[in-house]
Formats: C-alpha cells, structure tokens, sequence
C-alpha cells in the first residue's frame, strides 16, 4: 500500500468520516502525491527537522512530511478529522512521529513539543509546513509566528492573491498591510504554483507556495503592537494621505502630521510606499 493518499483513498477516507469538505472551515483536500512530495522538497528542511501543520485535514500532506522523516505536531479544528489522522499515519506508517492538537490554530496559546524520533528526541518545531485554510490564512500565519519565536522556516500553501500579497514590495498594487506584518519576520517570497486539479474538490482560485527564512526581528514585541495598529490605520484609507489616514490613531491630523515629521516621513505619502522600516519608525517616534 503506498505511504501516500491518492484521489481514491482522500474520497474513501472523506466518506467513511461523514466529511463534506466546506467553504467555512477553507477545506480542499489535497490528493496527488507527486505535489505532496514537491511541497515537502521545496520546503528544504533540515534532517529529522519537527514541523509544525496547521490544517492536516485527511493527513495528505502529514503523510509526505512524515516519510521524509520529519516529526510533525498538526493542529486540526475539526474534532473527527483531528480523531482519525493517528489511526491513518499508523495504517501507512505505523512508525511515524506524530502528535495531534484538537483546536483553533488562531486561539491556541502554546504548541506542544514534537513526539521523538529516529533522528529527534523531541523537541519545539522548527519549521512550519502546511495547506493554511484559504480563508484564514493570514491571520493564522502571523498568530503562529508571533507565538513561536523558534519556527526558523516557513512554507505554505495559500491562494494566489495572498501569496503574492505577503511577498509584495512597497509600491506594488498587491501591497498592503499583510506584506508588513509579515515582513517582521523575514522576506517572503512565492516559491511555486499549484495546479487547481491536485485539489478535491476543485477551488474556484488558484494556489501558490509561499515561503521564508526568518530573520531576526527588527524590534520589540511593543513596536510591532503599535507597528500593526499604524498599518492597519494606514490601509484603512490606503488612497489617503498618512496624515489623514493616521488622524484618527493621532487624536487629529495635524498630530499625525507631527509624529510622521518626528519619524523624518512625509505626511503627504500613503501608506503603500511605505516599507517596514518606515513604519517601524513611525512606531518609535510615537513611543512605543
């Protein structure tokens, strides 16, 4: 029996669990193994590396993160889903490491160690791999990251918008305010695409592998607090000028216009010109 799920056993697994895959919980299970192991192969971790997956679904991915060795905690919301994975890895293989989270990876607050390994005793992930729910995805990515300082690599799968989205630069017509929080952890960037059809069932978008390596974070966890409440006021009125677009963060207009000078910007900029370190600026000189 392969090690892998294929079309028919992703349906048979679907069917024997009562599993409608829907819209609100962003479920497309992926079936073709070739893109399994491409995914795996591209995220480029290091041997016996404990991976982090949120949204394991049927186990598709799991499987091919587990064959190449790698110990893997999977955080799923769907209780039959999250029941039934260890009784799937043990069926195709039985000497996987693996451990499984019943919860909201968007309200978890700690992440158990990985389970120990042929080549790991156990010990925090430090990768996180994963097919993100479409719907959630950024949210989930940034809540991941803040939580867990010592995930050194990233890739995940995600609609196309939202991956060329994180990877944006200033000035792009896709920037926004996800290309910045993101970029707090490291520079992102789209590193494949994926078919529509290795999906069941098929999403009405197409998908992208984005990825990063991440770096030292360029302040405090209060600077980028304040960083993200500045951004998101930013592109709350992203054809606005940041003066006008800040006056209700700054108390008025003419305030946010002195805190911009104070950080050396130019209150008449908007936002999408901004890059990190400019805001981050704007951040301290607001006191942060």
């Amino acid at each position: 029996m392969s090690r892998l799920l294929g079309p028919a056993e992703v349906r048979d697994l679907a069917e024997l669990l009562g599993v409608s895959p829907t819209k609100k919980l962003g479920q497309n299970f992926v079936h073709d193994a070739n893109t399994v192991r491409r995914i795996v192969s591209t995220a480029a971790l290091l041997p016996g590396e404990p991976v982090l997956e949120v949204g394991p679904g049927l186990g598709s991915l799991t499987l091919g993160l587990l064959e190449a060795g790698h110990p893997v905690v999977a955080i799923e919301v769907d209780a039959r889903l999250a029941a039934h994975l260890p009784l799937t890895v043990t069926e195709l293989q039985p000497e996987a490491a693996l451990a499984v989270v019943t919860a909201d990876a968007l309200r978890v607050d700690a992440v158990p160690d990985a389970p120990a390994s042929d080549q790991n005793s156990g010990s925090r992930p430090t990768a996180l791999v994963a097919n993100l729910p479409y719907n959630i995805s950024v949210p989930v990515l940034l809540h991941l990251l803040a939580l867990e300082p010592g995930i050194r690599r990233v890739l995940v799968m995600v609609q196309a918008e939202v991956g060329h989205r994180l990877a944006a630069e200033p000035g792009s017509k896709v920037y926004g305010g996800p290309s910045i929080k993101a970029a707090w952890y490291g520079r992102w960037r789209v590193e494949g695409q994926v078919s529509r059809q290795v999906f069941w069932p098929v999403p009405n978008v197409d998908s992208v592998l984005v990825g990063m390596t991440r770096h030292e974070v360029p302040g405090t966890e209060a600077e980028r607090l304040r960083m993200g409440e500045l951004v998101d006021a930013a592109f709350g009125q992203r054809r606005k000028m940041l003066r006008q677009a800040l006056a209700e963060v700054y108390g008025s207009s003419a305030a946010a216009t002195a805190a911009l000078e104070a950080a050396g910007l130019d209150p008449t900029a908007r936002g999408e010109m901004l890059g990190l370190p400019e805001f981050l600026a704007l951040a301290r000189a607001s006191g942060a």
